[in-house]
């Protein structure tokens, strides 16, 4: 039976420009879509997508990949090399649209109307040569995360300003409660590992502190300087001090298991993990409270690495129409608000931030606008297809500061010189 997706879809998102639904079907699609599993989003998925799989009568089967973007990666760019048509869609990280714009379906016509309720700056960097080639679902920004109790048991009125004094406070509270017996605390935990969440938390440290951005919007290297070498020499006394050895191999889940357990201060991480950290099943629900990421060195201003996700349709796939329905959907008000209500992520389209149901179910969302105004951007525009080789180069070099074996001058130095070869040949 032919199916209108106009009617059928507009009926779940009213907001959703009526001219991108006009396309029928005679036979139901299933549709292959391939995401990192972070939280509970595999788990959500299915409740997610109900209502257009309900008004459409098509399917979707999700593909988890690794929680590391920088694994999540590499997988895609082996499939799409290949012209794999079994995967229709792919979920994908705010910075890979200029290293994969070739591969996906340009969705500008379908999805103008829509793209006209988002942050401007978020469709624009999906924008590839006049190309949309990827459809913003959620934004990120990450925050500092700290205990509300523990700092009011131990005389702080205030979170910390700067990573000065997280690193003096982390400290102070984690002895005290270590004397009292509370020997599996920790001061502070955070993303170490050897990927791309490396070079997110080192972004901020550097910029923060004055250091810059790795490399500038004009292209310039500027990460051996002398800001970004103190940023990380003081990150560097970090593990094994305030932070537990293993953070040196912590991805964003492992942050959160130590930190929702009760067993950490403060915390680095994503909206994802505030409304998992208010679960009924969490040690630490009611305890904490976010706040900007602190500053360094006497700089004054905040960085929290523009993250985000958005969903691409691949243009070897045989159900290009129903994907890019199901593309539609997902960045459209109905679907935002369910992933901002079940999941804490942030809303791309502006006018969910005063959504009563969102301020209600999750009273943080409306208040991270002051964390994502201090969002920096990765220098994937400046580098483009060259990346993922800089951010390799970037956290691979950082992770061999955090983990003594090479100093931050000499380390920040030899990048210089590898970022050169690398962008000059």
């Amino acid at each position: 039976m032919t199916i209108s997706l106009k009617s059928a879809l507009l009926r779940t998102s009213a907001a959703v420009s009526a001219a991108a639904f006009a396309a029928t079907t005679v036979a139901a699609d299933e549709i292959t879509y391939v995401s990192g599993a972070t939280g509970a989003a595999i788990e959500n998925f299915a409740a997610l997508v109900a209502p257009w799989e309900e008004a459409t009568g098509h399917t979707v089967t999700i593909v988890p990949m690794p929680s590391s973007t920088t694994d999540q990666f590499g997988q895609y760019r082996l499939w799409l090399a290949a012209g794999n048509g079994d995967i229709d869609m792919y979920q994908t990280d705010v910075i890979w649209a200029p290293q994969l714009a070739d591969h996906f379906v340009d969705m500008s016509d379908v999805a103008g109307e829509l793209m006209e309720t988002h942050f401007p700056s978020i469709v624009e960097s999906q924008t590839v040569d006049g190309r949309l080639v990827a459809l913003p679902i959620f934004t990120d920004a990450p925050a500092l995360y700290y205990r509300t109790d523990l700092l009011e048991k131990h005389g702080y009125d205030a979170p910390p300003s700067t990573w000065e004094e997280l690193t003096e406070m982390a400290q102070a509270i984690q002895d005290a409660e270590r004397a009292e017996g509370n020997n599996d605390l920790w001061g502070f935990v955070w993303q170490g590992n050897a990927y791309e969440g490396l070079t997110c938390d080192a972004l901020e440290w550097v910029k923060s502190s004055g250091g810059g951005q790795i490399i500038e919007p004009d292209g310039t290297i500027s990460i051996n300087n002398p800001n970004a070498i103190a940023a990380l020499e003081l990150a560097a006394t970090w593990p094994g001090t305030i932070s537990p050895e293993g953070v040196l191999a912590y991805q964003e889940e492992e942050a959160r298991g130590v930190w929702q357990t009760g067993n950490a201060v403060f915390m680095r991480n994503w909206p994802y993990a505030y409304g998992l950290g208010n679960g009924d099943d969490s040690a630490v629900k009611g305890l904490f409270a976010v706040t900007t990421l602190p500053t360094g060195q006497g700089h004054d201003t905040s960085a929290a690495t523009l993250g985000g996700w958005n969903v691409a349709v691949s243009k070897y796939s045989d159900s290009q129409e129903a994907a890019i329905s199901l593309a539609m959907y997902l960045a459209g008000p109905e679907a935002q608000k369910q992933r901002a209500i079940n999941e804490s992520n942030l809303p791309t389209i502006m006018s969910l931030y005063d959504d009563a149901d969102i301020a209600a179910a999750q009273p943080i969302i409306p208040q991270w606008k002051d964390v994502f105004l201090q969002a920096v951007p990765r220098p994937s525009a400046p580098t483009r297809q060259d990346y993922n080789e800089v951010s390799t180069l970037f956290f691979t070099a950082v992770h061999s500061v955090i983990s003594g074996e090479e100093s931050a001058a000499d380390a920040l130095a030899d990048l210089e010189i590898d970022l050169e070869d690398l962008l000059d040949k």
